[in-house]
């Protein structure tokens, strides 16, 4: 059965910036056609029947807390490792969810225009790897 679901859009002041961020957290490609200034950029996963990320200029930010976000599950490294890779490329956290002993929970980002992602525990971490 194809996915039905194409893309995943993402609004922006700038998508080229939002599109960059979302391509590191990631790993999907920005497609060949996408430049800076372009008022949509696609990353495009690079797996069959997975959905691609899509990134529209709008003319106004974001205002309230996102309805719908993406829990990220590092692929390499760690979580709190994914966090700082991820406030280094301009994230900011919101909510620190992670339990005392720092083995169970998640850290709430918001990625450079305040889009909401979780980055949970890693399949390592979870000894699902």
């Amino acid at each position: 059965m194809l996915n039905p679901v194409r893309n995943i859009t993402f609004d922006a002041l700038d998508p080229w910036k939002v599109a960059r961020f979302w391509s590191e957290v990631t790993g999907y490609a920005i497609a060949e056609d996408g430049v800076e200034g372009d008022e949509e950029i696609q990353l495009e996963p690079g797996q069959p029947g997975a959905p691609g990320l899509l990134f529209i200029r709008v003319p106004d930010g974001k205002k309230v807390k996102n309805r719908v976000h993406l829990d990220i599950q590092p692929p390499t490294g760690t979580r709190d490792e994914t966090v700082e890779r991820l406030v280094g490329l301009g994230a900011r956290v919101v909510d620190d969810r992670r339990d005392e002993d720092g083995v169970a929970g998640w850290v709430v980002l918001a990625d450079p225009e305040g889009n909401e992602l979780c980055i949970e525990r890693s399949a390592a971490e979870r000894g699902i790897a």
